[in-house]
């Protein structure tokens, strides 16, 4: 069952807006085209409609391309408790997706924490998925190490996974002023800007990091950045820092999966300059993805490109989706 969003976003022609009951959740998706199921998870900060471009594309392709608001986010359902936040939860909520659609199993695309969901349903239900892309984050095994404690102890205090993790720091930062945060965020973290390292400065914020841009990036319009000041001015920024807030449960969570490999078909995207791989040696890269996820297909790294793949690159990013979705038919 279905019924139309209270409050629509300018999508593309061709792409429309419902919210549906997914695991007995209230889900607001963007949906287009007919065909075997594609489905889009976004990560932080985002939302469906940041797959806005390969919606269209993928629907032009011949598939039913469905990308929803994720748990804490947009028009979806936002618990109050930091706990229902967890990897078991975020999965489940793909699975209850792909069923409430009645189109399984699908081919399942995620971009940043949209990735970790994404690999992680292939790795836990790889009944309900035909085929799995990462973007940006590539699939890493559980580390045998809790975490936290080892980014603290190898990065430091600073670093913005650790300045996530106290409720209402983050918060009140990005929150005092939305289209600057995302002016600074969406731009610094690019393949435009030059590369920062994810460390907060004592006593600073996140976004002493990324300096307010002069002019925005070519692949981000001042109408498409309305949209994110808009939807994050009246939701706020908790729903996606809870998940961030998880981090040691996840990791308590996924034990039964230590050193557990990705079996289905996957392709794996990243921006050369994006700041989760940079620096990183493509060889040694790939070697490692392939030896957790054996049926990798492709890893294609973009030249400029940085953290917000399939929006600085659109086309790119949509024709290498198509031609993995259609490789498995």
């Amino acid at each position: 069952m279905s019924e139309p969003s209270g409050s629509g976003l300018p999508l593309p022609d061709g792409v429309s807006q419902r919210t549906l009951r997914a695991g007995g959740r209230s889900v607001r998706i963007a949906e287009a085209g007919q065909g075997p199921l594609v489905v889009l998870l976004h990560g932080f900060p985002e939302l469906a409609y940041s797959w806005r471009h390969q919606l269209a594309g993928l629907a032009a392709a011949g598939f039913h391309a469905v990308a929803p608001d994720m748990r804490g986010y947009g028009g979806s359902d936002s618990p109050e408790d930091a706990a229902r936040y967890t990897i078991h939860h975020l999965v489940g909520d793909a699975v209850a997706l792909i069923d409430a659609l009645g189109e399984g199993p699908a081919v399942l695309a995620g971009h940043d924490w949209g990735s970790q969901v994404a690999w992680h349903t292939a790795l836990m239900r790889p009944d309900r998925v035909r085929g799995v892309a990462g973007l940006s984050i590539p699939y890493r095994p559980r580390s045998p190490l809790n975490p936290l404690p080892a980014i603290r102890r190898g990065i430091g205090a600073g670093h913005y996974m650790l300045y996530f993790q106290t409720p209402g720091v983050a918060e009140a930062e990005l929150e005092r002023d939305v289209a600057a945060s995302f002016r600074r965020l969406l731009n610094g973290t690019s393949g435009s800007a030059p590369y920062r390292a994810p460390v907060v400065p004592d006593g600073g914020g996140l976004l002493d990091l990324y300096p307010e841009p002069a002019v925005l990036p070519g692949w981000l319009s001042e109408d498409e950045l309305s949209v994110y000041t808009a939807e994050f001015t009246r939701t706020g920024f908790t729903g996606g820092l809870n998940w961030y807030r998880n981090l040691d449960a996840n990791w308590d969570l996924t034990a039964p999966y230590q050193k557990a490999a990705v079996q289905v078909p996957a392709l794996y995207l990243a921006g050369e300059e994006d700041f989760v791989i940079k620096g990183a040696d493509p060889a040694r890269l790939e070697s490692e993805l392939r030896q957790w996820v054996p049926d990798l297909r492709e890893m294609l790294l973009l030249p400029g490109c940085g953290h917000w793949i399939q929006q600085e690159r659109p086309e790119e990013v949509t024709a290498a989706l198509v031609a993995f979705a259609r490789s498995l038919s």
